[in-house]
């Protein structure tokens, strides 16, 4: 199956670990399987300072990095089991469990999905947090 991908003018992704930035708008076509991240996906280590956005990094950096994975795999169980203690809502602990999953099915790319519910959830429980202490 063929992916088409359309990147505007200085737009990065990660092609199995090579970081490409795109000069000019560039439209590439995917002909094979490959580990893929688009600039809006890739997350900085140093962007990694709450514990959603620290398990979303180690799962992003297993995804890229698959000779690594179980030193990433680890990382990932570690951080999950921490968020998983922290937080109180259903729907964010049934997130979870849809990420533990598919990260020990070994499909990254999807839990990365998983994982970003997980910070928007995170984010809007922090501003709740600061708006009460106001």
């Amino acid at each position: 199956m063929t992916l088409r991908i359309s990147l505007r003018d200085g737009e990065q992704m990660i092609v199995n670990g090579a970081v490409i930035r795109s000069v000019g708008r560039t439209d590439l076509c995917v002909e094979n399987s490959v580990n893929l991240l688009r600039g809006r996906e890739v997350m900085l280590q140093n962007d990694a300072i709450t514990p959603a956005k620290r398990l979303y990094f180690a799962c992003m950096m297993a995804y890229i990095d698959p000779a690594g994975a179980a030193v990433h795999h680890d990382e990932i169980v570690g951080f999950l089991r921490d968020l998983i203690i922290a937080l109180e809502a259903h729907d964010a602990k049934a997130a979870c469990a849809r990420f533990a999953r598919k990260v020990a099915n070994g499909d990254f790319y999807r839990a990365l999905a998983d994982c970003r519910m997980l910070i928007e959830y995170e984010t809007a429980a922090l501003g709740r947090a600061a708006s009460q202490a106001a």
